[in-house]
């Protein structure tokens, strides 16, 4: 019993962090990655699509990213799609491709985004803790001998102080990468 709850909680906290890790990756630091706009949502064949379910999306050097759909009716609806992503990206139709240039960063903007990371981590590890709570109810609920309750308990206790540790050091590195003037 304690195991399975161990390792329920194992791949929860696993889930938590690879979630501040992709919400780490979604604040961009003046580079150009695809996943700062891959997500966007198109209206595409009358449903609404992801844009790297509908194109190809390229970086050809730290300031652009290149987006050439698959179907070239899709340029329009990819170009308005990032326009009201709320990204502040400012997308440009250049025949059968849509072109997004970055501007540079200003200190304040970096700033901002070291925010918005600190609390993107806070989030996760709010998260974490929050799994952690369930983990030791359902080790109370378990009714276990007392000895396999307290190493459970531990087990759980060194699962959570992993985790964090881990957001934490992502976002050590993303801070950096953040406060980096290429």
């Amino acid at each position: 019993m304690s195991a399975e709850i161990i390792a329920t909680t194992q791949t929860r906290m696993k889930k938590s962090v690879d979630h501040t890790l992709h919400e780490f990756s979604n604040i961009h630091t003046g580079k150009a990655t695809p996943s700062m706009v891959e997500g966007i949502m198109v209206e595409a064949y009358g449903s609404m699509q992801r844009i790297k379910d509908c194109a190809a999306i390229m970086t050809p050097d730290p300031r652009m990213i290149v987006i050439q759909p698959w179907d070239k009716g899709l340029v329009q609806a990819i170009s308005k799609a990032i326009q009201i992503s709320n990204l502040g990206f400012n997308p440009n139709v250049d025949g059968n491709l849509v072109r997004v240039p970055l501007a540079e960063m200003s200190r304040e903007r970096r700033q901002e985004f070291v925010k918005v990371a600190n609390r993107l981590a806070e989030e996760g590890r709010v998260q974490i803790r929050n799994i952690r709570r369930d983990a030791i109810e359902s080790v109370k609920k378990a009714k276990l001998p007392e000895d396999e309750t307290k190493r459970t308990e531990k087990e759980i206790q060194t699962l959570t102080d992993k985790s964090i540790e881990e957001v934490n050091k992502h976002l050590a590195a993303k801070e950096k990468d953040l406060l980096t003037v290429n």
